[in-house]
């Protein structure tokens, strides 16, 4: 600040003592003597750039200070739980930062059960309630199941829904281990199929440890992990505003 100041100082001193002309000939200008240290100055508060820090700093720094405050009234407010390890016999893969999990489990000697289930990805008004609240909906979750048998290389998929206290199945067929043709034939849809055919399938699924109760535990778990995925992306966008 005191270089500043002596460098205007020197500005005004040398404006003031410079003659504007000369007496020997007064048709003969002089030139003002032009000062560097000022002119940079001036430059530099022309150019708009001190006043566009300014305002980038305070853009910034009122992001991070609505952030923070959505990231401690969640945590405050309804803070998400350690997510549960396991469902049944199945082993529960959170895998963070995505929009989907991973449930695993061997039944028997010979087959291998995967499921990957979705976060909400979709609602329907409830029909529980004649209400016209836009909340009152049911939420649903896509989930898919695979199962496939040691050293068979072939893989049986089955398409499936889970509603708050139900689980529903779209489509099932058998995927080989090569990648399908995208026009193979993968059957018809579920609904279409004989109604003994159907309940064959949803018992076949329930001996597996697949039914109701996996919907309700998916719908829990989801309204958790979307609670945490929230906070981690909040977190994350706020440690990149804070990168200098």
């Amino acid at each position: 600040m005191s270089r500043l100041v002596r460098c205007l100082r020197r500005r005004v001193i040398s404006t003031n003592l410079s003659p504007s002309f000369s007496y020997r000939n007064p048709r003969v200008c002089l030139q003002p003597i032009q000062n560097p240290c000022f002119l940079t100055i001036s430059k530099f508060l022309s150019s708009g750039s001190y006043v566009s820090e300014m305002r980038k700093s305070a853009f910034e720094g009122n992001i991070l200070r609505l952030i923070r405050s959505e990231i401690q009234s969640e945590l405050d407010h309804s803070p998400p739980l350690q997510p549960e390890e396991r469902f049944g016999p199945f082993t529960v893969d959170e895998r963070p930062g995505e929009q989907w999990i991973s449930l695993r489990r061997k039944y028997g000697d010979k087959e291998d059960i995967k499921i990957e289930a979705t976060m909400f990805d979709g609602s329907v008004p409830s029909s529980k309630s004649a209400s016209s609240d836009p909340e009152d909906v049911q939420l649903h979750i896509t989930f898919v199941v695979n199962i496939s048998k040691v050293g068979d290389g072939q893989t049986l998929e089955i398409m499936c829904s889970a509603w708050p206290d139900t689980i529903q199945i779209s489509k099932f067929f058998v995927r080989k281990s090569s990648k399908n043709s995208p026009n193979a034939y993968v059957g018809p849809e579920f609904e279409e199929m004989e109604d003994e055919l159907q309940d064959s399938v949803y018992q076949f699924l329930e001996e597996r440890g697949i039914s109701d109760d996996l919907a309700v535990f998916l719908h829990q778990y989801m309204k958790n992990k979307d609670k945490a995925e929230y906070i981690r992306w909040m977190e994350t966008v706020k440690s990149y505003v804070e990168q200098k």
